[in-house]
């Protein structure tokens, strides 16, 4: 089969891939089993991939970043994939909190805070999801009303990536508990503040190297220039104009994910003996496995097309939720095939094709469900 290159991807993305994988290689991989007993990365790590300029290395090189595009991003969400990492949440701070602030901070704000983001002296998290409101933001109860020259913030988030390491959390808060959607603001916090403080790291099915956590809210006074951007109500249009990078993210991921599951299973299939042949050897094992990489070539044009949109800043809404939908379902339908032929073993977790699938189970449910994606689909038709 001809083999099929990415029409994003060009000599600088290639050099740059070379530097991802060998950090991940290197640095992440021989440490998998530690950042899961312990339920998060060393801090130190994420000095590192600064140091080496793996973080936010599509922000501006004006703020400390690396002057790149998306694309740069994508190599990296890549290549964690291929090593089966789910534990750093470097997506979350490169690709969304630090756009956040690139696309509506003061320009104070973005001095302030970008260029320690992109050094890793600052780790970024975003608190959106509480107990009681997932998909319907509209609905979230935490408050940042204001007082004087102060906002105070109070309220409870739960999920939030990069939860027990994050130094700066941008809060999804109502400042005007009257309104719906237009009083929304996005908040600054830094996680020194008095009354801020972090509950459980949470114990997911999956991605258990990952420090998902609750954060709580106090009377937690922030000044009124840790409003993101300069006019209150804002949140929900800044929120929903950032979502679709998001669900790119997830879509990247997810689609290197198949790939990766065909990889190993293909290996495994043509080792593994079965009544005194490989498994490979077997009808039902090609023709799943067929399905697996036509799924993952669908997947993958599909997705590429998704990035050289984005790169021209044409990338719609209702694309990009075709694109979450459609890839997280193929993935975990791929990945149960996988798991599948590699028998008893694919359930063992010292096999990746067993964490991958638990991994990936829940790219179906953040950054808005599948049946919100398909939602949007639909008022597009």
């Amino acid at each position: 089969m001809t083999a099929y290159r990415s029409p994003w991807l060009d000599d600088d993305l290639d050099a740059l891939r070379e530097l991802a994988r060998s950090f991940c290689d290197k640095v992440i991989k021989p440490n998998t089993e530690k950042f899961i007993e312990q339920h998060h990365v060393d801090r130190d790590m994420w000095n590192t991939a600064g140091e080496l300029g793996l973080l936010c290395m599509s922000i501006p090189e004006e703020f400390g970043g690396g002057g790149g595009t998306f694309a740069h991003e994508a190599v990296l969400i890549e290549e964690q994939a291929r090593i089966g990492d789910t534990s750093w949440g470097q997506t979350v701070h490169s690709g969304i909190v630090a756009h956040y602030l690139n696309a509506y901070g003061t320009d104070e704000q973005k001095r302030q805070w970008l260029p320690k983001m992109a050094s890793g002296e600052v780790v970024g998290a975003i608190a959106m999801t509480e107990p009681g409101t997932g998909s319907d933001l509209q609905a979230i109860k935490t408050k940042a009303i204001r007082e004087g020259d102060d906002y105070v913030v109070n309220g409870s988030k739960t999920f939030i990536t990069n939860g027990a390491q994050a130094d700066l959390i941008i809060v999804v808060a109502k400042t005007d508990i009257a309104e719906g959607a237009k009083g929304i603001s996005l908040v600054l916090v830094e996680a020194d503040r008095e009354g801020f403080r972090r509950g459980r790291v949470l114990d997911k099915v999956g991605q258990k190297g990952q420090d998902t956590s609750e954060l709580f809210f106090d009377d937690v006074r922030v000044p009124t220039s840790n409003l993101l951007g300069t006019e209150e109500g804002q949140g929900f249009i800044q929120l929903m104009l950032q979502l679709p990078q998001e669900r790119l993210v997830i879509a990247v991921g997810s689609i290197a994910g198949i790939e990766t599951a065909l990889e190993h299973t293909l290996r495994y299939t043509k080792d593994r003996e079965a009544f005194g042949r490989p498994v490979f050897g077997f009808q039902n094992t090609k023709f799943k496995l067929a399905e697996v990489a036509t799924d993952a070539r669908i997947g993958r044009v599909f997705v590429d097309d998704c990035i050289v949109a984005h790169l021209r800043g044409e990338l719609d809404i209702p694309t990009v939720a075709m694109a979450k939908w459609w890839t997280t379902e193929r993935a975990m339908v791929a990945l149960d095939e996988c798991l599948q032929l590699h028998g008893g073993y694919g359930y063992m977790t010292e096999y990746p094709i067993a964490r991958l699938w638990a991994d990936n189970r829940v790219q179906k449910i953040y950054a808005g469900t599948n049946e919100i994606m398909k939602e949007i689909i639909a008022r597009s038709l």
